[in-house]
């Protein structure tokens, strides 16, 4: 059984995995060998028709996330989708009926909906709007930026600095 921390960190890799690399978008899940050993470590069978849900759930995530789209575009994904209560000595748990070439895509959205019901507002898109990467914000204050202090972070504070410096040179 995966903890919450990992399904948000999984979630994370897979909305992450179209970086902006030397400025043109990649597709780490493009390769279907790399995309195989993704699905793989992450629970999954490996195979075609999972990579081609895995994709969809991503793209659609990443576009509700953006706020390109609306929730509700999810829906698909979660069709035919139930969650039964089993019963046992430790309580009860809720057990995931789902095809099977469906399961990492809809573990994704269920992931996507716990961190928005626990903790509302901490998954968004970095604020360099270069960047295509997002971040899981767990930071006390909530008010992290970047994906990345050491990248994005960086970047954006020279540029507000070159910015005022320039300003106030021509002013």
């Amino acid at each position: 059984m995966t903890t919450d921390r990992e399904q948000q960190d999984t979630l994370l890799e897979l909305l992450n995995s179209t970086p902006v690399v030397n400025g043109a978008v990649q597709d780490l899940l493009a390769d279907p060998e790399a995309a195989r050993s993704w699905q793989l470590a992450h629970g999954g069978t490996g195979g075609v028709e999972e990579h081609r849900h895995l994709l969809q759930a991503r793209d659609l995530l990443r576009d509700v996330v953006s706020g390109d789209r609306p929730a509700a575009s999810l829906a698909p994904l979660l069709e035919d989708v139930t969650s039964r209560p089993r019963v046992s000595p430790a309580g009860v748990a809720w057990e995931l009926e789902a095809p099977v070439e469906r399961r990492l895509a809809v573990a994704a959205v269920l992931a996507w909906s716990a961190l928005r019901e626990t903790m509302p507002g901490r998954l968004r898109a970095c604020g360099n709007p270069e960047c295509r990467l997002f971040l899981i914000d767990r930071s006390k204050t909530n008010r992290a930026r970047w994906c990345s202090m050491a990248v994005c972070g960086n970047r954006m504070k020279a540029r507000r600095h070159y910015q005022r410096t320039r300003d106030a040179a021509a002013g």
